[in-house]
């Protein structure tokens, strides 16, 4: 019996022996999955916050045209057309589009016969983006798709590309003949381009912190005139569209980071008969364009141009949310700030209105 336990002993010495002796498994160098499970967000990064970007530059870019407007010519009536399209675009170290986004404004001032203006002046003048549905192209496109929704697929495809890449783009008759884009976007798209090429060439730089960018408008017609002669004086018909845009970045707080104000003052003349007078092909500036053209210093009580009193408002702006730059003291529609008065005395409801819309729109 002592003989059989000994051998039993010796038989389990010499396996513990034999599995000692084995190569060792290699190690597993496969990654861990730290993917965490849908819904589980217990090991997320928590110092980089979900929405930051790498905003660097913003830049508002447009293109006027009054191209569609119209001579009074026998059944005819006089149109004074104003298509401005805009884009609000944010861009990276690699002038990489990071956000945009793109409307066009398309302002319509109708006469009568009499040469009289029978637009309402105080109706409310919508985008494109604004009207939505209620543009109406989705009855006529082939893809069933309306303008906002198009614009937006655009947008979507500009999005990581540089200026160059965007203006690279494949065209068919200013279509996009891009795999990409066929079935989405079948709208002319050389305007909106150009006004991304110019939101780049005059982007300005922002303070780090920028993670949205929303794009705000305010369209009035209110300086349009009929024909009128009174005691030998003449006034010729005239439709003029003041459309102010507002491309703003702000922080995660909501404040300002940068914003760039500028209007599109745009007139439309005609002659006694309704004949346009306008060229129609002309180049339409804005009042930051013209700079010193606009002409506003020699009336100026604090010696500024407008393009330099705007500049001094994007300044008092940053930091501030838009409910702080809503509540600004106004008189008589001017800045009522200290330090304001010295530098701002133009009425500055529209461009209040269209940073806080900005913020509203931002993304």
């Amino acid at each position: 019996m002592k003989k059989t336990i000994s051998i039993f002993l010796v038989l389990i010495l010499m396996a513990t022996m034999l599995i000692g002796c084995s190569p060792k498994e290699p190690a597993n160098n496969t990654p861990k999955d730290n993917t965490p499970a849908s819904g589980d967000n217990s090991s997320q990064d928590n110092s980089t916050p979900a929405d930051e970007t790498d905003i660097v530059k913003i830049g508002l870019g447009h293109i006027t045209s009054i191209d569609k407007s119209k001579d009074l010519d026998g059944e005819t009536l006089p149109l004074g057309q104003v298509d401005t399209v805009m884009a609000a675009v944010a861009f990276d170290k690699d002038g990489k589009v990071v956000k945009i986004t793109i409307d066009t404004a398309q302002t319509k001032v109708e006469f009568d016969k009499d040469l009289q203006v029978i637009s309402d002046f105080a109706a409310e003048n919508k985008t494109k983006v604004e009207l939505g549905p209620e543009y109406g192209m989705v009855k006529n496109s082939k893809i069933g798709k309306e303008w906002f929704e198009q614009a937006a697929e655009l947008e979507k495809w500009m999005i990581g590309k540089t200026v160059d890449e965007i203006k690279a783009m494949k065209l068919n008759e200013l279509r996009p003949d891009e795999a990409e884009l066929t079935s989405s976007v079948t709208v002319t798209v050389d305007g909106y381009i150009a006004a991304v090429e110019e939101a780049y060439n005059n982007a300005i730089d922002t303070n780090s912190g920028a993670v949205t960018l929303g794009l705000g408008h305010d369209i009035s017609i209110s300086k349009s005139k009929g024909y009128a002669n009174v005691d030998g004086q003449e006034t010729l018909p005239a439709a003029e569209v003041n459309t102010t845009m507002a491309a703003t970045a702000f922080d995660k707080d909501g404040k300002v980071v940068a914003t760039i104000i500028d209007t599109a003052q745009t007139k439309v003349q005609f002659d006694k008969d309704g004949k346009l007078t306008t060229d129609k092909a002309g180049v339409f500036k804005t009042k930051v364009e013209l700079g010193p053209e606009y002409g506003m210093i020699k009336n100026s009580k604090v010696g500024k141009e407008w393009f330099e009193q705007i500049a001094e408002l994007e300044k008092w702006m940053v930091g501030k949310t838009a409910n702080e730059i809503k509540a600004i003291k106004l008189k008589e529609s001017r800045p009522d700030e200290a330090e304001l008065t010295s530098s701002v005395t133009v009425t500055v409801d529209g461009y209040i209105s269209s940073v806080v819309e900005s913020y509203a729109n931002a993304k």
